[in-house]
């Protein structure tokens, strides 16, 4: 079993470098060329994709919709469990925002976050019963920064600490008991001018 870890497209939360949590935020118009430029990669390389499953937030459902339709690959339910970590006060403000309301220790304080142990259990559990439902499938996922932060932690330690970006590709591999990374944090479909060709 293969599954493709993507990280939604660029919103304009993003681009002003605020927190969105599981504040609902959509795409702009570089997130969605972001979408369609990793869509149009995938048709151009060696692995196939079976099913497409997002976390239901409309930044990843969109992402995942535009991947489809490129992919021709079904797009099943969304999955609460893949929703970005649930950031409580901080959701919508900027770091300088953050510092100037807490302080610069404002991560050490209680304002209303998900504990880390609290999503990389949710992720976890999303990730046996995936392989429980689908162990001879390929999937992609469509989630969000921290949650993908997190899951990779949970699984491998402190082997990738580099900061997710837009519209990454990460695969892993699966057989027997054990994940092993196939490609992390790629974004060159990103810089890739053949990304523009026409269908």
């Amino acid at each position: 079993m293969r599954i493709g870890l993507i990280r939604h497209g660029l919103t304009d939360w993003n681009a002003a470098g605020r927190i969105q949590g599981q504040t609902d935020i959509p795409l702009n118009g570089e997130g969605r060329e972001q979408a369609e430029r990793l869509g149009r990669r995938l048709l151009t390389e060696e692995y196939q994709w079976d099913y497409i499953i997002t976390s239901g937030l409309s930044r990843a459902q969109e992402t995942g919709e535009i991947i489809s339709k490129l992919l021709n690959v079904p797009l099943l339910e969304p999955d609460a469990r893949l929703k970005e970590r649930a950031f409580g006060q901080i959701e919508g403000l900027t770091s300088e925002e953050r510092v100037a309301r807490w302080g610069q220790a404002w991560e050490t304080l209680d304002l209303g976050q998900e504990q880390i142990a609290d999503i990389q259990i949710r992720a976890l559990a999303f990730l046996e019963d995936l392989w429980s439902a689908y162990s001879d499938q390929n999937v992609l996922i469509v989630t969000h920064g921290a949650f993908l932060a997190n899951l990779l932690t949970a699984l491998f330690k402190d082997r990738y600490t580099e900061r997710i970006g837009n519209l990454s590709l990460t695969i892993l591999e699966k057989e027997r008991d054990d994940w092993s990374p196939l490609l992390y944090n790629c974004t060159r479909h990103l810089s890739l001018d053949t990304a523009k060709q026409p269908e």
